[in-house]
């Protein structure tokens, strides 16, 4: 099993998505667990690392489970807030803030679409 945790950072009614190269996906930011690092600790740190973003860790959202590779993946989605400007870095190349209903229209995956109704 692949664990992985991340955000979905909301502003003034708009949520935060990243466009990942590799992937060539819109999605929230996110990323894998490492030894000994808890799901809150995870999804705080790629956040950081993705979009620059020091943020303050909410409760969780929802959970996606999806196969990548021949594996299970679960992800752990935490609602954050943050200040500042959001800065693409890593593997991502561009972040975007958009409403709800944009943001929906741009995600790339249907499991990411429903998690936008726990913010909304």
């Amino acid at each position: 099993m692949i664990r992985a945790a991340g955000g979905l950072i909301v502003r003034d009614g708009c949520v935060l998505l990243v466009h990942r190269v590799r992937q060539d996906d819109w999605s929230f930011p996110k990323g894998k667990l490492e030894p000994g690092e808890t799901w809150e600790d995870a999804a705080l740190r790629e956040v950081e690392e993705e979009t620059a973003l020091v943020c303050t860790l909410g409760t969780e959202v929802g959970r996606t489970q999806y196969v990548v590779e021949e594996k299970s993946k679960e992800v752990r989605y935490f609602r954050m807030n943050a200040e500042g400007e959001a800065r693409a870095q890593n593997e991502v190349d561009e972040v975007r803030w958009l409403s709800v209903d944009d943001a929906r229209g741009l995600l790339s995956y249907e499991h990411d679409r429903a998690l936008l109704d726990e913010v909304s």
